[in-house]
């Protein structure tokens, strides 16, 4: 099918998903129209709350059941249903607070929140049930750091936390947990219930691909790479949709219309990861949730960061390339994966170009992305043996909070000399980018202290940061070069010896 022939889609059809075990068929949808909206406005079925409609608060929480790249396993995802288009559920299983009780029976996870006090106002209490029905499907034995990780995304202004922590426990000791049909610990083989569900979405399926006009707006969904590269060839000013964690902001707070959207979600290749030829190869639809793994795995220093990074909903939504994409000058993937030295396949038509991803950023919202060009992968080199990685997050919150500086490096020594070093920085300039004058005073220098105090003064002609609501310049600079004394201490053999002979 060639570029002219998509211009008026050959083939339009009706988005199809499975509410309460019911297929849903909508004609004429308004791609701007979120799930959000729907659940309240359309189907009045209002337990799901809005809150800040911007994906911070969680009120809005719901759950998203599809089928792996496999197609053999279930996925189930709590997501922002404030920020996610309703287009994106085509081919799906919708769960909300409604879904849970059946019969009149609550589900453990209502139950326990009952039992245990865990609300108190009741407004945030629907999001919180969805997220804990998460875990409960997704983790059969959570640790304490696993509860609190997955109620990351949940804010609640009265209870305190604790009750709703309990309640995360208590909801595993009920006899209805032996329903569940997903579980980390559980055994490997597909349970008749997850059968089932695999068995009604395959149900649904088609090979033919999403394209919907509703509203004087046009919303494509393809599954092939070459039909997608040609729509965006022929639509360059379309917005590209990954997660929406960033598009969805665009609606609900900028009030934007968005005439046509490309969605990635659906394309073959694009939402697969893979280890190959020296790099990890990772698609740009593949969620932060699934890329994150990958990237531990060979880089397991950067766990704080990617764990501290936005909030279970937002990760299982968002997408590392669309992240890549949006070039938010305070976006923590990228000083990382700067320092890892990680390029990002460029696609055009059926032509492809690889550029460093710290050649990737021009100015502030500025790429070098071509009109009708979208990156399709991201490559980021296996590690070297005996380099050193890590990355700082700073902000006003642990949890779910955005980077007044966000640090990153990679260092190799020979001889204890400086061999390679990499510094990058978010939230210290327009974009995300090297500290290349600090990078030039410690190549070949001994890594000590003299050399690191000299480093840290040339931080200050690398960058000239700005001051906003969240911290000032002068912060920004004490910090940037703090956060460089810090990576020092944490890899300088005679300072870790020094602090193992004073521990002794």
């Amino acid at each position: 099918m060639s570029a002219r022939d998509l211009d008026v889609p050959v083939q339009r059809r009706s988005m199809r998903f499975i509410l309460d075990g019911e297929v849903v068929e909508i004609e004429n949808v308004d791609p701007n129209r979120t799930v959000l909206q729907y659940l309240r406005e359309d189907l009045r079925r209002c337990g799901t709350k809005e809150g800040c409609a911007e994906g911070d608060c969680g009120a809005c929480t719901v759950v998203v059941v599809d089928r792996d790249v496999s197609g053999k396993r279930l996925r189930v995802r709590a997501v922002n249903s404030c920020i996610q288009f309703l287009p994106t559920l085509d081919g799906k299983e919708l769960l909300t607070v409604e879904s849970l009780s059946t019969d009149g029976e609550l589900h453990p996870t209502q139950k326990a929140l009952v039992d245990c006090h865990g609300s108190q106002c009741g407004f945030c209490t629907p999001g919180f049930v969805m997220s804990l029905f998460a875990l409960h499907k997704n983790n059969a034995d959570p640790t304490r750091r696993e509860i609190d990780e997955a109620l990351a995304g949940n804010l609640c202004r009265c209870t305190g936390y604790s009750p709703i922590v309990e309640a995360a426990r208590v909801m595993y000791a009920d006899e209805l947990q032996s329903k569940c049909w997903l579980g980390q610990s559980r055994s490997s083989t597909v349970g008749a219930d997850e059968q089932s569900r695999i068995v009604a979405l395959n149900s649904i399926d088609t090979d033919v691909p999403l394209c919907i006009e509703g509203h004087g707006r046009k919303f494509f969904a393809p599954r092939e790479l070459d039909h997608f590269a040609d729509l965006v060839a022929l639509h360059p000013d379309a917005t590209i949709l990954s997660g929406g964690t960033d598009v969805g902001l665009w609606v609900t707070k900028q009030q934007r219309d968005l005439p046509i959207i490309i969605y990635t979600g659906n394309v073959a290749g694009l939402n697969e990861c893979l280890v190959d030829d020296g790099y990890l190869d990772i698609g740009a639809a593949v969620s932060l949730t699934d890329a994150m793994p990958l990237i531990i795995e060979n880089y397991p220093t950067l766990e704080e960061l990617f764990v501290r990074f936005a909030s279970p909903p937002i990760r299982n939504a968002g997408t590392l390339g669309g992240n890549i994409a949006n070039g938010s000058p305070i976006g923590d993937s990228m000083p990382a994966l700067i320092v890892l030295e990680t390029e990002v396949v460029l696609r055009t038509g059926g032509s492809t170009r690889s550029v460093a991803l710290n050649d990737f950023y021009l100015a502030y919202q500025r790429t070098a992305l071509r009109p009708g060009e979208f990156i399709e992968r991201i490559r980021i080199p296996l590690p070297v043996e005996g380099e050193q990685v890590q990355s700082y997050k700073i902000s006003k919150r642990f949890d779910q909070d955005i980077s007044a500086v966000c640090g990153a490096y990679r260092l190799q020594l020979a001889d204890g000399k400086v061999e390679k070093i990499g510094v990058a920085y978010g939230g210290m300039a327009a974009i995300p980018s090297r500290a290349s004058l600090c990078e030039q005073s410690l190549m070949g220098q001994e890594w000590s202290e003299a050399s690191v105090s000299r480093a840290m003064q040339a931080l200050d002609k690398d960058f000239s940061p700005i001051s906003d609501m969240r911290s000032s310049s002068q912060y920004r600079r004490n910090v940037c070069r703090n956060l460089l004394r810090r990576f020092y201490l944490e890899t300088s053999a005679s300072v870790i010896e020094r602090v193992y002979s004073i521990g002794r």
